[in-house]
């Protein structure tokens, strides 16, 4: 099987996050495989561990991405490639989406798999507006997946409920929390994973122009949410409360 992971860098979900001047501070942060990025890639893992083929993880970003790809190698993906996007000022999902699709077109998929959100932008959008591009089936939030005859037999989260959707092979499906465990690189995997190979593509290679994935929205401003208050305790009887909570309610939150 020909199986792919898409995958995002993204800061780590425990570092606190610090903006300058509208910008966000990465000097000095920690970055790690998007966390819904590494069911992905466990599950790309776990199809070639059953039915053979190679896995390949694909990553837009700048050449400080290589660390994240690595770790996939290292988990036991087999290939990585670099899109590089840092000639790109203000790279969005567009931007993202038209680099995959150049990438994608020219490779023989049997199955995309990639995380439902990334931790960061929180779009879902990369992965089914890939798939439209590529013009393959594509389920997302998936929670079991298996593959049996060219078929992709799958469990599916519906807000709570679950949908079990069966489609013909080539697919993307987006992995939601729960579909696996993803494993811990092992000593051995670190240092196989120094020599397996690493692709870096750039928009010449892809036979791309900057007007080609030039962004189609714009960032006009970064800022963190403001600082939650204390809580207000209200007290007397119960019709003064309630009197007083209507009062708040209207004249400092002016909700009503």
């Amino acid at each position: 099987m020909n199986i792919f992971v898409i995958m995002k860098r993204t800061f780590d979900t425990e570092e606190k996050i610090q903006i300058e001047n509208g910008e966000v501070v990465e000097d000095g942060a920690e970055f790690i495989i998007n966390p819904y990025d590494e069911y992905a890639v466990e599950e790309a893992i776990q199809l070639k561990e059953e039915h053979g083929g190679e896995v390949t993880v694909v990553s837009v970003g700048d050449e400080e991405t290589e660390k994240q790809i690595r770790t996939a190698l290292a988990m036991g993906a087999d290939k990585g490639v670099l899109i590089e996007d840092e000639e790109i000022d203000g790279a969005d999902t567009f931007t993202v989406q038209e680099l995959l699709k150049a990438y994608f077109k020219e490779q023989e998929v049997d199955i995309i798999l990639g995380g439902n959100i990334a931790v960061d932008g929180g779009s879902g959008q990369i992965g089914p507006r890939l798939a439209d591009q590529l013009g393959i089936n594509y389920v997302t939030s998936v929670t079991d997946l298996k593959i049996e005859d060219g078929t992709a037999k799958i469990e599916k989260d519906a807000e709570g409920d679950q949908i079990m959707i069966e489609v013909p092979l080539p697919v993307l499906i987006t992995a939601q929390q729960g579909l696996n465990e993803p494993r811990y690189p092992s000593l051995p995997g670190i240092m196989k994973a120094k020599k397996k190979p690493l692709e870096t593509l750039d928009l010449d290679d892809l036979d791309l122009d900057e007007e080609d994935v030039e962004p189609k929205t714009k960032t006009v401003d970064r800022y963190l949410p403001p600082e939650k208050q204390a809580g207000r305790k209200l007290e007397g009887e119960l019709d003064e409360q309630v009197a007083e909570l209507v009062s708040l309610l209207k004249n400092e939150a002016k909700v009503i």
